[in-house]
């Protein structure tokens, strides 16, 4: 009986125990359960992050070479420096500008590098040893809350807005200058045509005394001299280069040098004339521009008194310097060269270098390439030569379809031609 109940007993604990454990197996299982669906879910959670990241990451990447591409396309040198005033970054324009490549940059004091080349405060034009004109523009950087978190220096080349401010200043003197000998010319001339007048009744008069006769056509030929003088002046003043029209580029080329072949010494002097075939022929009044190119060609010549090579070339203006189509006309030799501070005054009227000559030629030139709504310029290095470069418009329409020009003549001198009829080709003195 005893053992029964021990028996019976023995089965309840082993019953109670079979059905917690089932309970703590159902309990398990629900939290195992749970815990799959959760690792689901968290794993589902993450590749949601990790995607949202790398499209983070993608986007910044984005943003970085964007920001990149704009900073080395700008023709402005950026340089960026820390709260330490360190480099940090610069762009291709700096480099450009500062003539230091970036990896030399990075690293230094930004203060530092501006000492070097001057240019430590402020923002003010300088000239860089290449020649190119800069200004500086300096401002802090800061975050959100208005800290300092570094520097911005911005280097801007503004060359093309110096030369433009030259330019206009030169054109506005010239203005004021030419205004005022106009009116000193018309002055002059009207007593000068009194006193060529009595001239030519004195030679009438003293036709049976030679002596006496040859005092008069003295003064009768300096009147001349003057009056050719005035003639330029007033050219000078109101160029008219009403005329325009297609011309032959190499044709006109050809007749310049062929005008100026008595100038030049064919055993010292090689001339070469190179013209581009998109070039074939030239918007301008004809003879005018004869009249200039010969100026320069002449100047040219007599700049290489040993000789040297005298170059004419005529090719289109690049479209980033031109924002309407535009031909350059180039006139170049190897000569002595123009000293630095004489180049900004070679086309003031009355202004020369020689014993001889008005000053004249090339203010006329200029007034002349003016008239065109052209512009020329002058580039010399001393001791190494000079060429002086015109600018003119493309024209109203495309040049008449006509046969492709020889595209490079090279001799020791076009062929010397006696000049017996130049008073539309005449020169400038």
């Amino acid at each position: 009986m005893i053992r029964q109940e021990s028996d019976a007993t023995n089965n309840d604990l082993l019953t109670r125990a079979f059905r917690d454990f089932d309970q703590a197996a159902t309990v398990l299982q629900q939290s195992y359960d749970a815990l799959t669906t959760r690792l689901q879910q968290m794993d589902l959670e993450l590749a949601q992050t990790n995607a949202s990241l790398r499209e983070h990451l993608r986007e910044t990447e984005e943003m970085r070479a964007h920001v990149t591409a704009v900073l080395e396309s700008l023709d402005t040198g950026v340089i960026v420096a820390d709260s330490e005033d360190v480099v940090v970054r610069c762009n291709h324009s700096t480099e450009q500008l500062l003539g230091v490549p970036q990896v030399q940059l990075r690293g230094r004091h930004a203060s530092e590098v501006l000492a070097e080349i001057r240019k430590d405060h402020g923002e003010y034009p300088l000239v860089l040893p290449s020649g190119v004109t800069i200004a500086l523009s300096q401002t802090d950087l800061t975050d959100e809350s208005g800290h300092l978190i570094g520097k911005l220096v911005l280097i801007h080349d503004v060359t093309r807005i110096r030369q433009l401010e030259d330019r206009l200043q030169r054109r506005n003197r010239l203005e004021a200058m030419g205004q005022m000998v106009g009116s000193i010319a018309h002055e002059i001339r009207n007593p000068l045509g009194s006193v060529e007048l009595f001239a030519s009744m004195l030679r009438k008069d003293l036709r049976d005394q030679p002596q006496l006769r040859s005092y008069a056509e003295h003064i009768s030929m300096a009147v001349q001299s003057m009056d050719q003088l005035l003639s330029n002046l007033l050219v000078y003043t109101r160029p008219d280069c009403s005329r325009l029209g297609w011309h032959h580029t190499e044709l006109l080329i050809r007749d310049v040098l062929t005008l100026a072949s008595h100038a030049i010494p064919p055993e010292s002097v090689e001339v070469r004339c190179q013209v581009h075939p998109l070039v074939p022929q030239l918007w301008c009044d004809g003879p005018k521009m004869k009249q200039v190119l010969l100026n320069l060609v002449l100047n040219a010549v007599q700049a290489m008194p040993k000789g040297g090579t005298l170059t004419l070339t005529a090719c289109p203006a690049p479209p980033e310097i031109q924002e309407s189509p535009a031909v350059h006309l180039r006139v170049s030799d190897t000569g002595t060269g123009i000293p630095a501070p004489l180049q900004s005054r070679v086309f003031d009227p009355f202004f020369t270098t020689k014993d001889q000559g008005t000053g004249l030629g090339l203010a006329i030139v200029h007034a002349v390439v003016e008239a065109h709504h052209g512009r020329i310029d002058v580039e010399s290095y001393h001791g190494q030569g000079t060429s002086f470069l015109i600018t003119l418009p493309r024209g109203p329409m495309q040049p008449p379809a006509t046969p492709a020009p020889l595209a490079t003549v090279s001799s020791r001198s076009e062929s010397a031609h006696q000049i017996t009829d130049i008073t539309e080709e005449k020169r400038y003195e």
